[in-house]
């Protein structure tokens, strides 16, 4: 009786698999003529057969092993116990990070139904996300990074609940960053060197995040007053490189956990906001290449876990001898009187002779 319900339990995984791939692919993948032992590890088998065909270029020969039943076995593949039931073993992750390995992500890689970490960081994959990844339920980390994705932010992410972990850095993504990505219960979120161009969605601080990086995208406007909310969880946060105007709001200052605040190469104005010194975790500061100015709070300087402070090229007027000591300080090409490296009075006289109303500037909203 147990024999006839496991060969049932077969046929019926098989007809399933054949149905979920005449949806998503005209090209038919039919069941080897070896035994597999389960219908999860068949699925793992259909998929990562699909897979390999859609591989342009393998120079490191990762997948060159990728046949025969066993995919256990598989350079990159690894399995284990099913979350649901721990005497089935199936493919639990793919980890083929720097295998410098070229194609398409083809849609029966949905059939990876017990997924938990996908990473393939540092090749060469270009297209899309497959829509059939809203299959992988038990998905925890994604890293897609330092490939050629391209098109509109992955929304079939949007699905994955149990993700915690997301890079898509080092693309080729553009358009809007979605406001969705924020309701997403995410521990860590890399979207950083991509082609997105908007403004930071005003429910950014609905983010549970400990780390956030989006440097270098056109992303405009100015950051949202939502972030302060992060203050629970946020622990970095990287914004460099972007076109981000307006001024810091005192209100910064409730993100007490920080270690890592980085608002470089921007043109944010104003000044820098005395409630960053209550800042007492933070290691490393950076808010050069902006339009601050005023006066360092040497509140700032004071910080007991500061180890590098960089606040070069702005417009700042003064700083305290306190500021002077901390071992990573750099002041160049400020308005600083009888420090070296400064602008000329000429640039220092033209820019306070417009000085900049922080409540005067509009904001872009996404």
């Amino acid at each position: 009786m147990k024999s006839s319900y496991l060969i049932n339990l077969t046929l019926w995984s098989i007809i399933n698999i054949m149905l979920f791939l005449s949806k998503v692919n005209s090209q038919t993948f039919y069941p080897p003529d070896f035994p597999i032992v389960s219908p999860q590890l068949m699925e793992a088998y259909i998929a990562l057969q699909a897979w390999k065909q859609a591989i342009t270029s393998d120079p490191n020969h990762f997948t060159a092993n990728w046949h025969g039943p066993h995919v256990c076995n598989y350079t990159g593949v690894y399995c284990a116990p099913a979350p649901y039931d721990p005497f089935i073993l199936t493919v639990a992750g793919i980890d083929l990070n720097h295998a410098n390995i070229a194609g398409f992500l083809p849609e029966e890689l949905g059939l990876l139904k017990d997924l938990a970490l996908f990473h393939i960081n540092s090749n060469r994959f270009f297209g899309v996300i497959p829509d059939s990844f809203i299959h992988l339920k038990f998905l925890f980390e994604l890293d897609i990074s330092n490939n050629r994705f391209s098109g509109p932010f992955p929304s079939v992410v949007f699905f994955l609940h149990s993700l915690k972990y997301l890079d898509v850095r080092f693309n080729e993504f553009d358009g809007k960053i979605p406001p969705q990505l924020f309701e997403l219960k995410l521990d860590a979120l890399f979207i950083n060197n991509n082609r997105f161009h908007s403004a930071l969605p005003a429910n950014l601080g609905n983010s549970p995040v400990s780390v956030f990086v989006a440097a270098n995208n056109d992303i405009r406007g100015c950051i949202p007053p939502s972030l302060a909310n992060m203050a629970e969880t946020l622990d970095e946060i990287v914004l460099s490189n972007m076109a981000l105007t307006g001024c810091l709001r005192q209100d910064i200052g409730l993100l007490r956990g920080l270690t890592v605040l980085d608002v470089s190469f921007n043109n944010l104005a104003g000044p820098l906001p005395e409630s960053v010194g209550a800042m007492r975790n933070l290691e490393q500061l950076n808010v050069a290449h902006n339009k601050f100015s005023g006066q360092v709070p040497s509140s700032i300087c004071s910080l007991p876990k500061l180890e590098n402070f960089t606040y070069s090229f702005n417009y700042f007027s003064g700083e305290s001898l306190v500021c002077l000591r901390l071992p990573g300080n750099d002041d160049r090409r400020n308005c600083i009187p009888n420090r070296p490296f400064q602008r000329t009075p000429e640039e220092c006289s033209n820019f306070y002779a417009h000085p900049i109303s922080c409540g005067s500037i509009q904001c872009l909203t996404s």
